[in-house]
C-alpha cells in the first residue's frame, strides 16, 4: 500500500541519524506491515537497512540476531555449531502468515515490535529466553526479555523514538532441547497458538512458551519436567486467551493444552508420563 503522507525517507548511516524518531517519523526495516495497512500519520521514514548491521553474530556467550536480519537469513541458518535448540529457527519461520516473499522482506525486529500475537519471532525469541537491546531515544541503552518487551496485541515497552537493536539468545538456551507445536483453522492461515518446550541440558528444567492463542507470550516454568495434571493446572491460569477471527479464547486454550502434553511427552526422554 502507498504511504501517500511520507514526505521525506531518510537513510541512517549512525545512531545519530535515529535522534528524529518519534511522532511521525518511524523506522524502516523490511516495511511488509509498514505497507500492509493505512498509516496517514507517518511522514517520515528513517531506513535503518543502511546501518548495514551483520544479521549474526556468533560468541562464547550465545548468538546475536540484529533486528534487521531477515527471515530468509535465519530459515537458511546453517546447522554446524551443534545447537540442540537450532530446529526452531527455521520451525517458528514457518508460522508466519505470509509467503516466501515475505520472508524475503520481513525482519526479525519488525515482527517483535508490531507485536501481533501470532508474531512468530516474538514466539521464538520469547522461548529461548532472549534479551532484546533497545538503543533508548535519549542515546542510552536497555536490554530487556523479549517475553517482557511485548506487553499486549499490538503494543510494547517501547517508547517513542526508541529502536531495536538487537536480540540475543544465550548459550544454555541454545543447548536446549526443544519441542514445538503450531495449529491454525487451515493449514495456510494465520497461528491461533504456538506452543514451545524448552528443557535445559544442565539442570532439566522445563519451560513452556504459550503465544499467539494469547495477547501476550506466556511463560510456565518448572525445576523439573512436570507431571500431566501439574502442567495442566498451570497452563488453566493462563489469563490471556483471547478471542478473533482466526480462533476463539475457549478453543485456544483447549488446543494449547493438547500441544503442551504433547510436547512435555516428546521432551521427557525416557521419563515416566
Amino acid at each position: 500500500m502507498d504511504l501517500n503522507t511520507v514526505t521525506r525517507v531518510v537513510s541512517a548511516r549512525t545512531r545519530a541519524d535515529l535522534g528524529g524518531l518519534g511522532g511521525g517519523a518511524v523506522p524502516l526495516a523490511g516495511g511488509s506491515v509498514l505497507f500492509a495497512e493505512p498509516n496517514p500519520g507517518i511522514h517520515t521514514l528513517v531506513d535503518l537497512r543502511t546501518l548495514d548491521w551483520a544479521p549474526f553474530e556468533v560468541t562464547e556467550e550465545g548468538f546475536d540476531v540484529a533486528a534487521t536480519a531477515t527471515l530468509a537469513e535465519l530459515a537458511a541458518l546453517p546447522d554446524d555449531r551443534g545447537w540442540r535448540a537450532h530446529p526452531l529457527f527455521s520451525q517458528c519461520c514457518t508460522a508466519l502468515f505470509g509467503s516466501f516473499k515475505v520472508w524475503n522482506v520481513a525482519t526479525v525486529g519488525g515482527n517483535i515490535c508490531t507485536a501481533l500475537p501470532a508474531g512468530p519471532m516474538t514466539s521464538l525469541f520469547s522461548a529461548l529466553d532472549a534479551e532484546a537491546l533497545i538503543w533508548k531515544a535519549d542515546g542510552t541503552d536497555q536490554r530487556v526479555a523479549v517475553s517482557a518487551l511485548v506487553t499486549g496485541n499490538a503494543t510494547t515497552s517501547l517508547e517513542p523514538g526508541d529502536v531495536l537493536r538487537s536480540v540475543h539468545v544465550p548459550a544454555r538456551s541454545l543447548g536446549s532441547a526443544t519441542a514445538y507445536r503450531k495449529i491454525a483453522l487451515s493449514a495456510l492461515g494465520r497461528s491461533a497458538a504456538v506452543v514451545i518446550g524448552r528443557r535445559d541440558e544442565v539442570d532439566g528444567s522445563f519451560v513452556l512458551t504459550v503465544s499467539a492463542a494469547t495477547v501476550r507470550p506466556e511463560q510456565l516454568r518448572f525445576a523439573g519436567l512436570p507431571g500431566a495434571s501439574e502442567l495442566r493446572a498451570a497452563i488453566e491460569l493462563i489469563d490471556s486467551w483471547f478471542t478473533d477471527a482466526h480462533g476463539a479464547a475457549d478453543w485456544r486454550l483447549a488446543v494449547s493444552l493438547v500441544l503442551a502434553e504433547e510436547i512435555r511427552l516428546e521432551l521427557a526422554d525416557g521419563e515416566a508420563p
